[in-house]
């Protein structure tokens, strides 16, 4: 057990780097989103939102320009 976690923390793309970390958070405004679709419309919050579409922008432009090595 203690070698997969050793393996899985010096992985090139593991937590030590932001291939994982970026990702991670991404998904984790996501998953809060999605739990905004239950609230009422006034009560929803608009910097989540902000930060939503500005993620979004950021992952689109990402998918266009880098190339994957």
């Amino acid at each position: 057990m203690a070698s997969k976690i050793q393996a899985f923390l010096n992985h090139p793309a593991g937590p030590k780097t932001i291939h994982f970390w970026a990702p991670t958070f991404k998904w984790g405004i996501s998953i809060a989103n999605i739990a905004d679709f239950a609230k009422p419309p006034e009560k929803i919050s608009y910097p989540q939102q902000i930060a939503v579409a500005c993620t979004g922008v950021v992952w689109s432009r990402y998918s266009m320009v880098i190339t994957p090595v």
